[in-house]
C-alpha cells in the first residue's frame, strides 16, 4: 500500500529476468452475535491442514505463507455475488495487445501501450475497474455512502514525485485531486496511541527521544540504517521503474545512470543486500524494541515483516519520506479515482476498456498466445501480445487444460500455480453517525492497530488498519456522518471459509467472530463507536475473492526475499530473486501486476505494467517517452537517457522488441 522505489542496482539486474451484494450485506449492530454451532465446529476442524493451522498461535519471528494445488478443481462450489457482473459482455474483434485485468499494473499497460500507438483492449471480468483500487456506495436512508476496499495509504500522489504511479500519471497528462495529511496513527499495547510523522527527520528523531527509554541511542541506530543503506536509497534518482525493459534494450534506456554507477561503485557491491531480507541488515544495526517493531509495520504493507521483505522494499521510505514535502494522499472520490485516472489515459489515447468481460481462456496458437475466448463465446485476437494482469494463480487456469501448449509451459504452469502466497483477508464497513464527535485526538485518517507485539504481524486478528477517508474528503458520505474502513493484516486462512455457504447462520456466526477483533480496533479511536453505527457490512474472504477478482482472496504472491522464486529469469543464476518473470513460455504472452517485479502496492504493480509496455515496444519509442516524460517536471530529467541512452541505441534497437512481440513477425511466420 505504500509506495515503493527500487534503486539502480536492482533496476538494472531487474532486466537479466528478461452494485447490490449479498456479500457485503449491511448487518445490523445490535444483533446479538452468534456462536459457532456444534457442527460448524466440526467442520472447521476437518479443514486443519497447515495453512490453518499456522495461523492459530502465532510467533512474532514466524513467517506465514499459504499453499494451494491449483492443477485440483476446488472442493467447493465458489459463491457469486450481486453486484460483481456476470462476465457476458465484450465484443470480438483485433488488437494489437490485449490486457486481461484492469488492476493498476493492466491498465497502466494498456494506457502506456496505447500511448506508444498500440491499438489496445483492457477486458475486465469485472463492472468496475481498478482491482484493489475500488470504491462501492451503498444507499443508506435516501443518503450514499462510500467505501473503500483496498489499498488507503499513499504517498507521493499530490505532486509530480518519484512516486511511479504518479510519474505515468505525468506522462498521460492526467490529473487526480487529492486530499493530504502527514502522519499514520499507531494504536500499541505497550505505549497506546502515537503518531509516525513524515516530512521531517526532526521530527521522527523527536518521536524516538519521546517513545524510547535511550532516545539518543535509538536516533543513533536509526541513522546507521539510513547511512547503511544511502547509496542504494540515492540510487532512486538516477534511473526509475519507468526506464526498465526486458531485453538489452535496457542498456539504452538505463545509460543515464552511469554516471551515478562510476561515482558509487558499492551500489554493485550491495547488490545481495537489495534483494535479501531486510531483517539481516537490520539485526546487525538496530538493537532498540520500538524500532524494531516500527520497521516491522512499515514493511508489513508489502506482505512480510522485515523477515521476509526485500531490503529495497525499505528504501523509499528511508529516503522519501523524511523530506519535507512528502505526505499521505487521499483521493478526492475515493481510491477508485485512480484507475479512472488511467482510463481516462487508456481512452485518450485511443485504447478500449471493457467492463464485465470474462476471460475463460488464453488461445495459443503454434506455440504462440493469439487472443482470447471469452465467457460469452467472441473471440478477440491479439496481433503482439496477451498480457495478463490476473494473479499467477488465475493465470494458469486460463491456459486450459484442452488446447496443445509449448512443453515448458507444463513446469511453468505447476511452479506458478503452487507460489507461496499470502492469506486472505477481513473488511469491516462502518458508516456512523458523527454527531457531537470529536476527533481532536487524532491527526490523521490512517491508523494501524497492534495486540500483541510478540504475535506474527502477518497474523489477521493481531495487527489491522482502519482508515476513515471521510475527514478529509467531505463527499464520500453524508454532512455529519463517517465513513470507515477497518481491515486484517492479509493473514486469514481461507480454508474454514469454502465450506461455508453466504447467508447461513454458520457464516454469519463466522463473520461476525472474526471481525470482533476489527471492531474492538477502531474502538480505540472511538469508544462508542457501535451506539454510533448507521450501518455495517462485513467482508468475508469468499467476498474478497469475488469482489477483487483474487484467488482465495489472497493479498498477493509470498515469495520472501533471499529466496529465489521459479522462473524468475537469468537472474535467479546471478542472485535469489523472489519474482517470477514477466515473460512466459509461451510466445507473445506477458504478465504484469503485484505477483511481478517490483511486488505489492499500487505504486509497484502500476510500475509492472510499464515495464511491459515498455518491452513491447522498439527501444527508440522508449527512449522518446522518456524524453517527454523528463520535460514535464525538473524533477523527472532524470527519466532521460541523454547522450548515452542514443550512443546504446544502435547497438540494440535491432534486439528490440523481442522477435515474439513483433507484429510483422507474427504476421508472417
Amino acid at each position: 500500500m505504500f509506495s515503493s522505489r527500487y534503486g539502480l542496482a536492482t533496476a538494472v539486474l531487474t532486466l537479466l529476468s528478461a452494485t447490490s451484494t449479498q456479500a457485503f450485506a449491511p448487518s445490523n449492530a445490535f444483533a446479538t452475535k452468534m456462536a459457532p454451532s456444534t457442527a460448524m465446529k466440526t467442520q472447521l476442524q476437518e479443514t486443519k491442514n497447515q495453512n490453518v493451522l499456522q495461523t492459530e498461535d502465532t510467533k512474532r519471528g514466524e513467517v506465514m505463507t499459504f499453499s494451494y494445488d491449483m492443477s485440483l478443481e476446488p472442493k467447493y462450489e465458489k459463491p457469486t455475488y450481486p453486484g460483481t457482473g456476470n462476465g457476458l459482455s465484450g465484443d470480438a474483434g483485433e488488437y494489437d495487445v490485449v490486457v486481461i485485468g484492469s488492476g493498476m499494473g493492466g491498465l497502466a499497460c494498456g494506457a502506456l501501450s496505447a500511448k506508444y500507438g498500440d491499438k489496445v483492449l483492457v477486458v475486465e471480468s469485472h463492472i468496475k475497474s481498478g482491482g484493489s483500487a475500488h470504491t462501492f456506495s451503498r444507499m443508506h436512508n435516501g443518503e450514499k455512502y462510500s467505501f473503500e476496499v483496498g489499498p488507503s495509504i499513499f504517498e507521493g500522489l499530490d505532486r509530480p514525485s518519484l512516486n511511479p504511479l504518479r510519474m505515468i500519471f505525468d506522462i498521460l497528462e492526467e490529473e487526480m485531486p487529492v486530499e493530504t495529511y502527514t502522519g499514520l496513527g499507531y494504536w500499541t499495547p505497550d505505549r497506546g496511541y502515537w503518531r509516525f510523522p513524515i516530512g521531517s527527520k526532526q521530527k521522527f528523531e523527536d518521536l524516538l527521544m519521546e517513545q524510547v527509554d535511550d532516545g539518543p541511542k535509538a536516533v543513533a541506530e536509526w541513522n546507521a540504517l539510513r547511512d547503511r543503506l544511502k547509496t542504494l536509497g540515492g540510487s532512486t534518482t538516477a534511473v526509475s521503474l519507468l526506464n526498465l525493459r526486458q531485453d538489452n534494450g535496457f542498456l539504452a534506456t538505463t545509460a543515464g545512470s552511469l554516471p551515478f554507477v562510476l561515482t558509487h561503485p558499492d551500489v554493485f557491491l550491495d547488490l545481495n543486500l537489495t534483494f535479501d531480507s531486510l531483517h539481516k541488515t537490520v539485526d546487525q544495526i538496530v538493537t532498540d524494541p520500538f524500532l524494531r517493531n516500527f520497521i516491522d509495520t512499515m514493511c508489513i504493507f508489502c506482505g512480510f515483516p522485515a523477515k521476509g521483505a526485500m531490503t529495497a522494499h525499505m528504501l523509499y521510505i528511508l529516503e522519501r519520506f523524511f523530506e519535507e514535502s512528502a505526505c499521505y494522499s487521499v483521493p478526492v472520490g475515493g481510491t477508485s479515482a485512480l484507475g479512472d485516472t488511467l482510463q481516462r489515459g487508456l481512452e485518450k489515447f485511443g485504447g478500449k476498456l471493457q467492463l464485465n468481460a470474462h476471460v475463460d481462456e488464453i488461445i495459443v496458437e503454434n506455440g504462440r498466445a493469439t487472443g482470447i475466448r471469452l465467457k460469452n463465446g467472441n473471440v478477440v485476437k491479439a496481433k503482439k501480445a496477451v498480457v495478463s494482469n490476473a494473479t499467477p494463480f488465475d493465470t494458469v487456469k486460463m491456459l486450459g487444460t484442452e488446447q496443445e501448449l509449448p512443453a515448458e509451459v507444463a513446469e511453468w504452469k505447476d511452479q506458478l500455480g503452487k507460489l507461496p502466497r499470502h492469506g486472505a483477508i477481513m473488511h469491516l464497513f462502518i458508516a456512523i453517525d458523527a454527531k457531537d464527535l470529536d476527533l481532536s485526538h487524532i491527526e490523521d485518517p490512517a491508523h494501524l492497530v497492534i495486540q500483541d507485539w510478540d504475535r506474527s504481524m502477518q497474523d489477521s486478528q493481531n495487527l489491522c488498519s482502519f482508515f476513515i477517508p471521510s475527514i478529509l474528503d467531505k463527499s464520500l458520505c453524508p454532512e455529519g456522518k463517517h465513513v470507515i474502513h477497518v481491515y486484517s493484516s492479509g493473514g486469514e486462512p481461507y480454508e474454514p471459509w469454502e465450506k461455508l455457504k453466504p447467508g447461513t447462520d454458520e457464516y454469519e456466526a463466522y463473520k461476525e467472530d472474526r471481525a470482533e477483533v476489527l471492531w474492538k480496533a477502531v474502538e480505540k479511536c472511538i469508544p462508542d463507536i457501535r451506539d454510533r453505527v448507521e450501518f455495517s457490512i462485513i467482508g468475508s474472504p469468499l467476498a474478497h475473492e469475488a469482489f477483487l477478482r483474487r484467488d482465495r482472496g489472497t493479498y498477493g504472491m509470498a515469495w520472501a526475499a533471499g529466496t529465489g522464486a521459479p522462473q524468475s529469469g537469468l537472474l535467479s543464476s546471478v542472485l535469489p530473486f523472489p519474482f517470477p518473470n514477466l515473460k512466459t513460455p509461451v510466445d507473445g504472452l506477458l504478465r504484469c501486476g503485484d505477483s511481478c517485479f517490483p511486488g505489492i502496492g499500487t505504486p509497484s504493480a502500476a510500475a509492472s505494467g510499464a515495464i511491459c509496455a515498455n518491452t513491447m515496444v522498439p527501444v527508440g519509442k522508449h527512449l522518446d517517452l522518456l524524453k517527454e516524460a523528463a520535460t514535464r517536471d525538473p524533477l523527472y530529467k532524470f527519466l532521460d537517457p541523454g547522450f548515452m541512452g542514443q550512443v546504446y541505441k544502435p547497438l540494440v534497437e535491432g534486439q528490440t522488441p523481442s522477435p515474439e512481440l513483433r507484429v510483422e513477425a507474427n504476421q508472417t511466420a
